[in-house]
């Protein structure tokens, strides 16, 4: 699977898009000016979009690969 089809599975499942999701996530503190901060694991983002977005572990790892600058 692509990176953009992880993306666009994503926005159906959810009704977001990953710049969305971004935007919420720095609302949650996990990112500042749009960029990850150090302190941020992989698996704070992970569980957060499955409790409340109820993506599996994969298309968590896919938002944060976008959160970390990942767009193809």
């Amino acid at each position: 699977m692509s990176f953009q089809a992880y993306l666009d599975n994503i926005k159906s499942k959810t009704g977001k898009t990953a710049e969305e999701l971004q935007t919420l996530a720095q609302e949650k503190g996990f990112l500042k000016d749009g960029r990850l901060l150090a302190e941020i694991k992989a698996g704070q983002i992970v569980d957060w979009l499955k409790e409340e977005y109820d993506l599996g572990h994969g298309h968590a790892m896919a938002i944060y690969a976008y959160f970390k600058g990942k767009r193809s």
